[in-house]
C-alpha cells in the first residue's frame, strides 16, 4: 500500500517575490549586469513590503542571481540558463520569525518575571557580562545572546515554551537568516541589543511582569527593524 500523499509545501512569500523578480529578468526588464531599482521603488513596482522584498533579494544573493554591492546597489548576475530556477527554501522568513519570537518570548518574559530565582538572575548577569566582553573584543556574541534568551525561557516554568524558544532562536542559523546577519549586523547593532537586554534584565530583577514583557517585545521589534531597515554593509 502506498503511503499517504503529502501536501506540497506552500511557497514562502520571499520565494514568490524572488520568482517575480526572475520573471522580470526573463521578460527582458533586467539584463545581466544591470542595476535593480532602489528597494523602495522595486517594492512599489511589485506591490510588496520592503522587508519581504529584502528577504527575496538576500535569497537571490545566496543563489547567485544577484550581487549586493555596498554603497552601490543590487546587480543582476544570473546566467541565462539559471533564470529558470525557482528559489528554494532557505529557512523561514526572518521577519515572521521575529514576530513569532515576540509573541512567544513576550509571554515567556511575563511568566519568568513572577518566578525568576536569584540563581536565574545571576546566570543572566553573567551572560550579559560575557556578551559585553565579546562585543568589546570585536566578536559577535551569538552564544551569549542565545544563553540569555534561553535562560529566561528556562525560568518561565514551562518546558514546552522553553523548547519553542530554543527552536525559534536556532532558526537564525538558516541560510537566509545567517546571510541577513552577515549583511546587517555590526558592532553598533550588537551594542544596541545589549542595552535592550539590560532593560529586560532590569524588569526581571524588579519582578515586573508587564515591564518584562514590554521590554522583550521592544527588543525583538528593534531586532527586526535593524535587520530589515538598515542599509547593506
Amino acid at each position: 500500500m502506498n503511503g499517504p500523499i503529502k501536501a506540497a509545501e506552500p511557497r514562502r512569500l520571499y520565494q514568490q517575490i524572488a520568482d517575480q523578480i526572475r520573471a522580470l529578468i526573463q521578460g527582458g526588464h533586467f539584463v545581466s549586469g544591470a542595476r535593480l531599482p532602489a528597494e523602495r521603488d522595486l517594492a512599489q513596482q511589485l506591490g510588496v513590503s520592503r522587508p519581504s522584498l529584502r528577504e527575496a533579494l538576500i535569497a537571490l544573493e545566496i543563489e547567485g542571481s544577484v550581487e549586493i554591492r555596498m554603497g552601490s546597489g543590487i546587480y543582476i548576475t544570473a546566467e541565462p540558463e539559471r533564470r529558470t530556477w525557482q528559489t528554494g527554501s532557505m529557512g523561514e522568513s526572518p521577519v515572521e520569525l521575529m514576530e513569532a519570537r515576540a509573541a512567544v518570548e513576550g509571554s515567556v518574559a511575563l511568566a519568568a518575571a513572577a518566578r525568576i530565582s536569584a540563581e536565574g538572575l545571576t546566570s543572566l548577569r553573567e551572560a550579559l557580562d560575557a556578551m559585553r566582553s565579546e562585543i568589546a573584543a570585536g566578536r559577535k556574541p551569538l552564544d551569549q545572546d542565545r544563553l540569555f534568551h534561553l535562560t529566561i525561557a528556562g525560568q518561565s516554568g514551562n518546558s514546552v515554551l522553553a523548547h519553542i524558544v530554543g527552536d525559534l532562536f536556532d532558526e537564525r542559523h538558516s541560510p537566509l537568516s545567517a546571510q541577513i546577519r552577515t549583511r546587517f549586523e555590526t558592532p553598533e547593532t550588537w551594542r544596541n541589543a545589549l542595552r535592550e537586554h539590560e532593560a529586560i534584565y532590569d524588569a526581571l530583577d524588579a519582578r515586573d511582569p508587564l515591564l518584562a514583557q514590554a521590554m522583550m517585545h521592544a527588543h525583538l521589534e528593534e531586532s527586526k527593524r535593524r535587520w530589515m531597515e538598515n542599509e547593506p554593509r
